[in-house]
């Protein structure tokens, strides 16, 4: 299913319908392959017990969870819920605040923010931000930011709620402070969801996420006080 017919098809759908079929979709291999090459970004912390600097490198999607292929494509909000599931199912997981920070200074391709105002949940301003953001994109490729807020996982657990941080503009700032105040059910057009491969390499050495985040000397790498 390309991305127009997946929109023409949950034009009036509930968002739980929506999120179905996107999940379906996407773990049968309906996406970009584009999506499927990740991008190195580089971090570091400095070392509590030692002083000394620690290492890292991660690997980021691209762009944002999409469905569809060739040049019938369209980028998907998402609850956490579903986005969880995808990354569980294919090896990654989702960003943190200082990660999403890390992937716009990384970025090759940085666009101007674009709100929108009516129907924000609707499916029909998803596609057409979309469109919006291709028009602006030119055809451009490479790491890609500043064009959705992250759903992000917080620093600290926030039950029955969706975190969404990000959509910088180009002199860096975001737009959106890490927010917390929504339902974890509510997704609208300025949702995105970044995947970031599940193995982090700290000093040359191959770690699962989880480790990093319970190791009290490398936590830092993914996370910072902001978060």
């Amino acid at each position: 299913m390309g991305g127009s017919e997946f929109y023409r098809t949950v034009a009036t759908w509930h968002w739980k319908k929506r999120d179905s079929l996107a999940v379906r979709l996407i773990l049968a291999g309906d996406m970009p392959k584009f999506l499927q090459r990740f991008v190195p970004v580089n971090t570091s912390t400095t070392d509590s017990l030692t002083g000394k600097m620690i290492g890292a490198r991660y690997y980021v999607a691209r762009d944002y969870l999409s469905v569809g292929s060739g040049e019938d494509w369209a980028r998907v909000p998402l609850t956490p819920m579903a986005a969880q599931k995808i990354a569980d199912s294919l090896g990654c997981f989702l960003p943190t605040r200082k990660m999403v920070n890390e992937i716009y200074a990384r970025a090759r391709v940085k666009l101007e923010p674009v709100p929108m105002y009516a129907f924000r949940d609707s499916s029909v301003t998803m596609w057409q931000h979309h469109l919006i953001i291709e028009g602006q994109r030119k055809g451009r490729r490479g790491l890609i930011a500043g064009i959705k807020k992250d759903v992000v996982i917080p620093g600290e657990p926030r039950p029955g709620k969706v975190t969404i941080y990000g959509w910088h503009r180009l002199n860096g700032v975001p737009i959106q402070p890490p927010y917390s105040g929504h339902v974890d059910w509510y997704v609208d057009y300025s949702h995105g969801i970044r995947l970031v491969y599940r193995t982090i390499w700290v000093d040359g050495k191959a770690m699962d996420y989880t480790a990093v985040l319970a190791s009290p000397r490398l936590r830092s790498l993914l996370y910072d006080e902001g978060d």
